[in-house]
């Protein structure tokens, strides 16, 4: 079926075996290990799976930002960000900073603190962080559960991006108006510190500049990404973009109950309770 190893692979062809894995819970082996697949090939591959969800009627909502926290670059060997789409039917909304998850669809997931924005505009392609903020509506803080189809979450970066990013869905809370969020949002996000906890034991504290120094920054990276890339959609009015974790990503499991507390930016913590 894949050919010769020094073939390129068939975008279509992989885009086929990844939603086939997505849909049954079923595993791949790496494709960067079968045969040509760079980053390229990959989003190709992306958007044709982001093709195929569409037509059963799922919904964009928005997109994730992966591996923006430099941290655990080299513990997953991906030393870039990457990006993947986010679904109506991805998207969980916590009520009163609580929300349950049923862990029974998902493939060696992972749970990752974010910050999420919400757009009112189309931002501008730069790198300002002020002229990003311009655009936003709304941020708020989420998990995003990640998983893995590829075995013991050894692939390469061209793999992350053919498995829709990793993302498994996102969990997110109450978004806060930038008005409540203090009259100097850029350093906030830039220097807050979060607090991640499972079953009240102090597992991690990460910052926001964790993520690329900013979330504002991840948010940079994809626009300037996404101007790349022609093919994809702008970020547009309504949209949703979670930025990436703010600590290590951990392995999750039945029963456990995580939560955050963020210290330096006006955002509620968030509970988590992970079902079978």
């Amino acid at each position: 079926m894949w050919g010769d190893m020094n073939a390129a692979l068939d975008p279509d062809t992989v885009a086929h075996a990844v939603k086939r894995a997505q849909d049954t819970h079923g595993t791949l082996t790496p494709f960067t290990s079968r045969g040509e697949f760079d980053l390229d090939a990959a989003y190709a591959a992306a958007r044709r799976v982001h093709q195929l969800r569409l037509q059963e009627g799922a919904v964009a909502v928005g997109r994730k930002i992966g591996f923006t926290n430099r941290n655990i670059w080299d513990e997953y060997d991906v030393h870039a960000p990457i990006w993947g789409y986010v679904y109506d039917r991805t998207l969980i909304r916590a009520t009163a900073g609580r929300a349950h998850l049923s862990l029974a669809s998902y493939v060696e997931p992972k749970i990752e603190p974010e910050i999420v924005f919400g757009f009112a505009a189309t931002p501008p392609i730069t790198a300002d962080p002020a002229r990003i903020l311009e655009g936003i509506d709304w941020i708020a803080h989420g998990y995003e559960i990640v998983q893995s189809h590829y075995p013991g979450w050894r692939f390469q970066a061209a793999d992350t991006v053919a498995d829709s990013g990793l993302h498994g869905c996102l969990v997110l809370g109450e978004p806060q108006p930038l008005a409540a969020l203090g009259e100097d949002v850029i350093e906030a996000l830039r220097s807050f510190s979060i607090d991640l906890y499972c079953d009240e034991r102090l597992r991690d504290t990460g910052s926001g500049r964790n993520v690329l120094g900013s979330p504002l920054g991840a948010l940079a990276h994809l626009i300037a990404l996404l101007a790349r890339q022609p093919q994809c959609e702008p970020i547009a009015p309504g949209d949703i973009v979670t930025t990436g974790t703010l600590t290590a990503a951990y392995d999750i499991r039945a029963g456990q109950v995580w939560r955050t507390n963020l210290r330096g930016l006006a955002l509620p913590g968030l509970s988590l309770h992970l079902d079978d």
